[in-house]
């Protein structure tokens, strides 16, 4: 059964985990049936941070390297590149973060920015890949350097790595980065405790330090065993969106978000990457350090790129946005290469 869009043409493909999906078969709204991941198939999975998920069936499945392009390209220059929000606008969210935090609405909230640059026509990544959807000029794409594990699924073992603290190659973080780490990992604890079978809830790893091309994060890592009857619809269900990219507690933290940042998400902040239903695995990357392509009404085709901060009360707004510049240089210099 198919549902929602036409599939795009023969040269729409996947990459992901070292696995390369061509011939798509089908497409999927899966917010309409996310059971059609519990019953076979190799599926690539896109996931909006607003909830609209798709999955895409590829026939074929190789383990391989992605092939190289077989044209050039250059991205758009570092300065046409325009954020959603400005600095001033920018720090003053992360100053009403602090009065949500003084009233006792929210520990934590995720504050991002949409950057955004007219589309004419080297970062490696544990959870890089790919997703495009056609062919020729105008076909759309999503292109992930993540550094971040939403979920992965062996069976019945669950593990989810959230990503808060974030610092310079070398650098230590600040004190506000492992309280900040400790609080979500606590929230993805939670989540996954809501599908978990009783008692198999465990913290594997805490406050790790992970170097990255120009940065370092503090990692943690959650691991849950799900019952034989739980669905990929419970599980997306209990984990979505990623608490890493939210806040807490998540629900109030997302109504914040929705009265801060003026423009949608989108697939960054989402999640990308595949489930395999024949097997019983899965890799799903939290849809950070993300690219992506949309067209306007009027045809014209823009990439996308968001950038963002975990804000507590013991940000400092300036800090803040500096930390959303570095988290977005080198890939925002990238753009301006040919490849």
């Amino acid at each position: 059964m198919t549902t929602g869009a036409t599939p795009p043409g023969p040269a729409a493909m996947a990459y992901f985990d070292g696995l390369l999906a061509t011939d798509l078969i089908e497409t999927t709204d899966l917010t309409i049936d996310p059971g059609v991941l519990d019953r076979g198939g190799w599926w690539a999975v896109l996931i909006t941070y607003e909830g609209a998920m798709t999955g895409y069936r590829f026939r074929t499945v190789t383990r391989t390297s992605l092939p190289p392009p077989t044209t050039a390209w250059t991205g758009p220059t570092p300065g046409s590149w325009r954020s959603s929000l400005d600095r001033p606008t920018y720090q003053a969210g992360v100053r009403r973060i602090h009065r949500l935090i003084e009233a006792g609405e929210v520990y934590q909230v995720n504050l991002c920015r949409m950057l955004t640059a007219p589309l004419a026509r080297g970062n490696p990544a544990p959870y890089q890949g790919m997703l495009r959807l056609g062919d020729g000029p105008q076909s759309d794409w999503v292109v992930t350097a993540s550094p971040e594990l939403f979920l992965s699924r062996h069976g019945d073992i669950l593990t989810s790595s959230p990503i808060k603290g974030t610092t310079g190659p070398r650098e230590p973080f600040l004190d506000k980065d492992y309280p900040e780490n400790i609080m979500i990992t606590d929230l993805i604890r939670n989540d996954l405790g809501r599908i978990s079978r009783p008692g198999t809830v465990t913290v594997t790893e805490l406050l790790q330090r992970q170097e990255h091309p120009g940065l370092a994060h503090l990692v943690s890592t959650v691991q849950g065993r799900i019952p034989p009857t739980t669905g990929w619809g419970d599980i997306l269900a209990a984990t979505l969106p990623p608490g890493s990219v939210t806040g807490a507690p998540k629900i109030r933290a997302q109504q914040a978000i929705s009265e801060l940042e003026n423009t949608p998400r989108g697939p960054y902040c989402g999640a990308v990457g595949y489930v395999d239903a024949d097997t019983g695995h899965a890799q799903l990357a939290v849809g950070i350090r993300t690219f992506f392509t949309r067209h306007d009404p009027q045809g014209r085709r823009y990439l996308h790129f968001g950038t963002g901060a975990g804000i507590t009360y013991a940000s400092d707004p300036a800090a803040e946005w500096t930390e959303t510049e570095l988290k977005a240089a080198r890939l925002i210099a990238l753009t301006d290469k040919e490849s």
